[in-house]
């Protein structure tokens, strides 16, 4: 299926980027914000995940157990985002429920930005992070335990998003003046059905989960989970 005319720009933007550094994420979620309009629920997920970033990227290296390890997962991370929205907008059949659920919603009226935001974060942690781990994994031969230094590193972020993710969403729920034009009595509504430390817990734990599967037992495990997180990304879309 060819590109919309509308989507052609975002299209060659996530098609031809892959970065390879913490800042060129940055710089191409920039992009991506820059290129689409506040109609486009894309672009408050979107900016919720730029904002989460650069949050994380500040913290001082030293911070860190192991800051290459944890660079390498952002990085990685990233990537599952940009390759799923290339496939959405080229008609690729193969891009997972978890994301088309908020993506064939982009449009769709009487949603807050708040519900895009979080139906991205569910689509990118439940159905992308374990596999951004595995990967990791492999490109740099470290397989972390619990009680690994890459493992604390996984958890000060969740403490770090934890922290961050009321104020983040309530500066999306705020219109260009600072005044708020949105229902922010739901960010805390949705914050409390959809946690996100839970939902990174719980992809450290798929990610284990999957080291010990093959073939049409691994694919049988990874399209359950996607078909869970579509549903749930869904029922955050409609959330009222």
């Amino acid at each position: 299926m060819p590109v919309a005319v509308a989507d052609q720009a975002l299209y060659d933007l996530v098609s031809t980027s892959a970065p390879t550094t913490i800042e060129q994420v940055i710089e191409i979620m920039q992009q991506i914000d820059d290129c689409i309009p506040n109609d486009d629920g894309l672009k408050w997920f979107n900016r919720l995940y730029l904002a989460v970033t650069r949050q994380v990227d500040l913290q001082p290296v030293g911070d860190w157990k192991d800051p290459s390890w944890l660079i390498d997962l952002d990085v990685v991370f990233a990537g599952f985002y940009l390759r799923a929205l290339a496939g959405f907008l080229s008609g690729d059949p193969s891009v997972p429920s978890s994301w088309t659920a908020m993506l064939e919603a982009r449009y769709r009226t009487g949603v807050d930005r708040i519900q895009f935001a979080l139906a991205g974060m569910n689509a990118h942690i439940n159905h992308d992070l374990a596999l951004a781990l595995l990967a990791v994994d492999a490109q740099t031969g470290v397989v972390p335990g619990l009680a690994s230094p890459q493992h604390v590193d996984y958890q000060v972020v969740n403490l770090l998003l934890n922290s961050v993710m009321p104020s983040a969403l309530q500066m999306l729920a705020a219109d260009t003046l600072g005044v708020l034009a949105e229902d922010t009595g739901k960010i805390g509504r949705l914050l409390a059905f959809w946690d996100i430390c839970r939902a990174r817990d719980l992809a450290w734990d798929f990610a284990n989960h999957l080291r010990d599967l093959s073939g049409v037992v691994r694919q049988a495990a990874l399209d359950a989970q996607d078909q869970i997180t579509g549903a749930l990304g869904r029922a955050i879309l409609s959330f009222d």
